[in-house]
């Protein structure tokens, strides 16, 4: 029977595991232009747009706005870096297919919600993940004024979806995402995919260590 459910994806570190080489990208091209930056300062970050993250840092380190110009010149340069590093497919999380099918199979509506602009992950989606996602079941970077962890993302992944609020889920690995998701007013599950702490994810609703994890869970929920 089908399920009047949606569950609200976030791409990288959900889908992809994509977030180590933006960590690299992030890192080595704010370093060259004085900002500096961590690894740990990508993951906090994760689900602000490009320009977001660029101008949060310039706030944060040197106590101005970074210039239109900075803003683009940097970003440019950490996509092609991060092309660079990744040459061939990204990895996708380990047990997220499953997850995916699971959901597929209950008949539940399937979305990406991401920050992302970056158009080779997009494209990759139903090469990766066949006959699971839908074009117009997509919030990207590119459908939003403001970025997470502002809600507008997942409020018009939840207003397109037609379902009440009680009925739609996020699937989150970032506090920015679990913010915007829980500003929405949605239930949020977050999954543990990179280097931060248990303690960096307690704003969501459930932490799990894994995707199998998540997976016995939503087993056991339905």
């Amino acid at each position: 029977m089908k399920q009047n459910k949606a569950y609200f994806f976030d791409m990288d570190g959900v889908l992809f595991d994509s977030m180590p080489h933006h960590a690299i990208a992030w890192e080595e091209v704010m370093k060259a232009h004085g900002i500096p930056f961590t690894a740990r300062d990508c993951y906090i970050n994760e689900g602000r747009t490009g320009e977001s993250v660029i101008r949060e840092a310039f706030q944060q380190t040197v106590g101005r706005d970074a210039t239109p110009d900075e803003v683009k010149t940097i970003y440019a340069e950490k996509s092609a870096y991060y092309h660079r590093l990744i040459n061939t497919a990204t990895p996708t999380i380990p047990g997220v297919a499953e997850v995916l099918q699971y959901v597929k199979e209950s008949g539940s509506q399937i979305w990406v919600v991401t920050g992302s602009g970056m158009r080779t992950l997009l494209d990759s989606l139903n090469t990766v993940f066949p006959s699971i996602f839908q074009q117009d079941r997509m919030i990207t970077a590119f459908d939003v004024t403001h970025g997470k962890p502002d809600p507008e993302p997942y409020l018009k992944a939840w207003e397109r979806s037609g379902l009440k609020k009680e009925q739609c889920f996020v699937i989150e690995n970032a506090p920015l995402g679990i913010r915007s998701g829980k500003a929405a007013g949605l239930t949020v599950y977050a999954v543990n995919t990179g280097i931060l702490t248990k303690e960096d994810l307690s704003q969501a609703d459930q932490v799990f260590n894994n995707m199998t994890e998540l997976l016995a869970f939503l087993q056991e929920d339905s």
